[in-house]
């Protein structure tokens, strides 16, 4: 049991090492030895785990859309407040998580890479999801349709991510509570509007000015 948790540790200090040199100088820049040096195991460990570079990056896309399904998974309560809360979420966890920032990044990056080339696509379904379901609880106003909001709510955190990569500010949430003030109003079924928290309910999201 001891060897099987060690050889746990050994794979996960792998994959973070992976994603934050993926992250800091892309995929094509990192080379195995580095990962294994940064992570302090043996080259021959490495390989142990990870016959390639691609595979090692596909193990960074499993961990990130493991991290993805974690956000996307409250399922109670509003809709819309949810997927509020939701992009909160995804945007904290992009500025603080290195392997879910990681795994878009290699999604932008690299077809092969089987699960992060999927993550966007998630990304995407469950947010067209949450529209179609708010759609139904009566929470939108009449006229737009769910999958054009679900491409600007998209559009909107995907461009987040790649702004934070210059300038922090836009991985906080200021720029996102600003978009959701700005979409609501349009959107959201006129007696739900005074309920919704442009800024987030959750403590994950601390309110922005």
């Amino acid at each position: 049991m001891a060897t099987q948790e060690r050889a746990v540790r050994t794979r996960n200090t792998l994959i973070e090492s992976a994603a934050e040199l993926f992250d800091r100088d892309g995929y094509d820049v990192a080379t195995l030895s580095t990962i294994s040096a940064r992570a302090g195991v043996s080259s021959g460990a490495l390989h142990f785990h990870f016959t390639s570079k691609a595979t090692l990056a596909d193990a960074v896309g499993q961990a990130a859309a493991l991290r993805l399904e974690l956000i996307t998974r409250q399922e109670a309560g509003g809709a819309l407040q949810m997927l509020i809360d939701a992009t909160h979420a995804l945007v904290w966890h992009l500025n603080h998580d290195v392997v879910l920032r990681a795994g878009f990044g290699l999604n932008d990056r690299l077809e092969h890479v089987r699960d992060g080339a999927g993550l966007r696509a998630k990304w995407q379904a469950w947010v067209e999801h949450a529209f179609v379901r708010a759609d139904r609880e009566g929470a939108l106003a009449p006229g737009p349709l769910a999958r054009d909001a679900a491409t600007a709510v998209v559009a909107f955190t995907s461009g987040l991510g790649i702004l934070g990569r210059q300038d922090a500010w836009w991985r906080s949430h200021a720029p996102l509570t600003r978009f959701w003030r700005l979409l609501l109003p349009a959107l959201a079924e006129s007696s739900c509007l005074d309920a919704l928290v442009a800024s987030g309910t959750k403590s994950l999201t601390p309110a922005a000015p």
